[in-house]
């Protein structure tokens, strides 16, 4: 699993148990899906279609730095299906686990439409390559 984001724990992020507020790493996981979607299959016009049980396993507090880990784990005809794992960047303990997050790709009329991917590729304006991302 490849943690490319990094998020600092603020303030504005916290509930009023002075823990990370569970809706604001929910939007996060959000955000950093549909964009690896994006980039995998090579169309802006991608939707959140559905995201599995969502395990909290640790808390996280103001100050802590979090890694966001997302990786394909299955390409459908219109969709991509997708795991995460968030976890603290010093200490490494796990604080969310998603299993299954799945995105839709769509056309020009917002109608699901087959993306042609079978595997990784990192897709820029119609130009697709192979490997990592650097």
């Amino acid at each position: 699993m490849n943690f490319y984001t990094r998020k600092w724990v603020k303030p504005e992020d916290l509930n009023p148990n002075g823990t990370l507020f569970g809706g604001t790493l929910l939007r996060w996981i959000d955000e950093e899906a549909v964009i690896y979607a994006i980039v995998q299959l090579g169309n802006p016009k991608v939707v959140t279609k559905f995201i599995s049980e969502i395990n909290f396993v640790n808390s996280a507090k103001q100050g802590d730095i979090l890694e966001l880990g997302i990786e394909a784990i299955n390409f459908g005809t219109t969709s991509l299906t997708m795991r995460c794992e968030v976890r603290n960047k010093i200490s490494k303990k796990t604080i969310l686990s998603i299993d299954k997050l799945v995105f839709v790709n769509l056309d020009e009329d917002g109608n699901p439409t087959p993306h042609g991917k079978d595997s990784i590729t990192y897709a820029y304006m119609g130009i697709e390559k192979t490997g990592r991302d650097d």
